[in-house]
């Protein structure tokens, strides 16, 4: 008998839909004809035991106890699972062939694997379990996988990095959270100060932004804009550019802060003959971005709907398992198998059927064009998230589903438009001793851009551009070194100087997958680049939402911002705990881990070396300006008369004595009586 374990029902029924009829339902499994078996984990079907399943003392939270550090790590059955894992232990045990049918991804690899593990499964047939790899949940795309098959055996160091990942979070999470909660205590607060390597840097950026943003001194800065006519009659505007004799009345910036020197140049090269003196024009192309990644499609779908992090996760499962419409949508890749490639034109057709507003991009696109996306070395065990070749009849999507879809089926289809073209040119010219300069940018081919909606397509590619550069003009008339130009006018631009824009769905989640720009270790920083971020796909949608359970953010119309517990809990921290210089060291090492170059030892020994003098240095803070934890809706009279059940976890997050509370340490996920996820 062939055992299929997927990662969840949705899975197993996918895979029962590519396999033979007939089939027999039975209470946690599937059937087939032949005698082979689907059955499925509901998630992580096992867990890290809590403190106290390795002493009963443990359960009251102390700070004599800490750090606490298993000798023997040990695992337990989700009370929810007991079921389920009791139905895989007895068809385990029945099998003759084990396929590992897990998601393709680092705690897919792992939640699989700790159950055969748990099942205590004999060496040589745990050496002959397959994994069956899926990114499509049609039963064409699971029938190609189910030929695909490799041995599980090739992806252990996957399944190591998940497990350090796991057993890291957990001493690192649980033993801060309580060493700032009891200290927090002592200051009154109430609440639950958690702590963990991934939400902490997170809050941290946000702390970091507020407080910029709050001791911001706004300035007044000038420049100087000259209005030039060639002799045929055409015009085009040029900025000021000070010279290095202007220093001194600039700021860092390169602005003009001294309004008289701009009102002399002003006044200086009205009316004043002018020369070309520099000439510069290049032709440019943009090609098409790469289709999306999870955290790719959650930015675009916050800029362009305003739509959470949460949202779009959840929405996509929906898209992915019960409408079968788009590929595995917690993909960290953007580029695709290039087998792929000869399914275009029955995606293509899907897209149309599902969404006929993008008939006439389909219409327009060249089918026989491969853009970069199409990369073998580039795709791992998953790739980028496109839509697939099934249809829904009927109009069966929600708004956000209809959305989503959407963007990633015009982002697909991009992949088969030529590049966008342009030209920018400039031309630096001389006025009463005065450099000048003026910058155009004109689009030749539209390209890929058409596909754009025309509010975000205005012919013109935007590109960041400083504050002390001229602004790009739509064309400059035909020039030559040497023209001789008329200054017709001249205008005095007074401009303040603005803070650092507060974080957005969409900022945030830029900055958390391009977290390198924040890492203060120029040798961290150079070997992320721009590889690395701050949490995964899977858990950064949950890693924000958990940080607003816990009052520590809190949003303002389209505005993330800091809460007053969040900024005293990052006061109170080492600033080595608030930067994401420990969490970028730890994905790079785990991601070395993957790639068979560190090992499990070797990442876990500095981190339990380090526990004791990170557990002394909370001792010696007692946090400031936390408020009480209590909610404002509660008084002292309510608030001793409350009485909290255990089924109320989330709830209750924060409201009991942390003495009386345990703690689950995973991915954005709360298990338990007032628990503190330590991710």
């Amino acid at each position: 008998m062939i055992l299929y374990i997927a990662e969840k029902p949705s899975m197993a029924r996918s895979i029962a839909a590519a396999l033979p009829k007939p089939q027999q339902k039975d209470t946690g499994c599937i059937r087939l004809a032949n005698g082979d078996v689907i059955s499925w984990c509901i998630g992580h079907l096992l867990e890290q035991a809590e403190p106290q399943d390795y002493n009963p003392d443990y359960k009251r939270w102390q700070a004599a106890h800490l750090p606490i550090i298993p000798d023997q790590w040990q695992l337990k059955a989700r009370k929810s699972a007991r079921q389920q894992l009791t139905i895989l232990q007895t068809l385990i045990k029945q099998a003759d062939q084990l396929v590992h049918a897990g998601d393709p991804d680092r705690e897919g690899q792992l939640l699989v694997d700790e159950v055969i593990a748990w099942c205590k499964v004999p060496k040589a047939k745990r050496d002959n379990v397959k994994r069956l790899l899926i990114n499509d949940l049609n039963s064409a795309a699971i029938r190609q996988a189910l030929k695909q098959q490799q041995p599980n055996k090739n992806f252990v160091p996957l399944s190591t990095s998940a497990l350090a990942r796991s057993r890291a979070d957990w001493l690192y999470g649980l033993n801060m959270t309580r060493a700032y909660t009891l200290r927090g205590q002592l200051a009154g607060y109430q609440g639950v100060l958690s702590v963990g390597r991934v939400q902490t840097p997170l809050l941290g950026l946000v702390v970091r932004r507020d407080l910029e943003i709050a001791s911001f001194n706004s300035a007044t800065y000038y420049q100087v804009q000259a209005e030039l006519k060639t002799n045929d009659g055409s015009t085009f505007s040029a900025q000021w550019q000070p010279s290095a004799a202007c220093e001194p009345y600039q700021d860092s910036e390169g602005r003009v802060l001294v309004k008289a020197l701009a009102v002399k140049v002003q006044h200086a090269v009205k009316d004043q003959p002018a020369e070309v003196t520099k000439l510069q024009q290049q032709d440019k192309k943009q090609y098409a971005p790469l289709p999306y990644s999870l955290s790719a499609l959650q930015i675009d779908a916050a800029k362009a709907y305003g739509f959470s992090a949460q949202q779009v996760l959840d929405s996509c499962q929906q898209l992915y398992e019960r409408h079968k419409l788009i590929t595995y949508p917690r993909s960290d890749s953007r580029y695709l198998p290039v087998a792929h490639f000869t399914e275009a034109g029955k995606v293509g057709q899907a897209i149309t059927a599902n969404e006929p507003a993008l008939a006439a991009a389909l219409a327009g696109a060249n089918l026989q064009l491969k853009s970069k996306a199409w990369d073998d070395s580039k795709v791992d065990a998953h790739h980028a998230i496109i839509p697939t070749a099934k249809t829904l009849p009927g109009n069966r999507l929600s708004a956000t589903e209809h959305k989503l879809y959407g963007l990633i089926a015009r982002q697909y289809l991009m992949q088969f438009y030529p590049a966008c073209t342009f030209t920018d040119s400039s031309a630096e010219v001389r006025i009463a001793g005065g450099c000048f300069l003026a910058r155009a940018r004109k689009q030749q081919q539209a390209g890929w851009k058409a596909l754009l909606p025309a509010a975000s397509n205005n012919g013109q590619r935007k590109s960041a551009v400083t504050d002390t550069e001229p602004p790009l003009q739509p064309g400059l008339p035909v020039l030559k070194l040497g023209q001789q130009l008329l200054c017709i006018s001249s205008t005095l631009l007074e401009k303040q100087t603005q803070p650092p824009a507060p974080f957005t769905d969409a900022s945030l989640l830029s900055a958390m997958t391009g977290i390198a720009r924040y890492v203060v270790d120029p040798q961290i920083k150079r070997i992320l680049k721009d590889t690395d971020g701050l949490g995964t796909e899977a858990t950064r949608s949950g890693i924000i939402e958990l940080l607003f359970k816990r009052n520590f953010l809190q949003r303002d119309g389209k505005h993330i911002q800091s809460t007053i517990a969040g900024k005293a809990l990052i006061a109170a921290l080492p600033s080595a705990a608030s930067l994401p210089d420990m969490t970028a060291q730890w994905e790079a090492g785990l991601n070395s881990i993957c790639q068979r170059e560190q090992s499990y030892q070797a990442f876990m020994q500095p981190l339990t070396d380090n526990l004791q003098q990170l557990i002394s240095q909370a001792g010696a803070v007692i946090p400031q300006g936390l408020g009480s934890g209590l909610p404002k809706k509660w008084t002292k009279k309510t608030t001793k008369k409350r009485v909290v059940s255990k089924g109320s976890a989330n709830k209750t997050a924060g409201k009991r004595r942390p003495g009386r509370s345990k703690v689950v340490t995973r991915d954005g996920v709360v298990a338990g009586t007032n628990t503190a996820t330590t991710v």
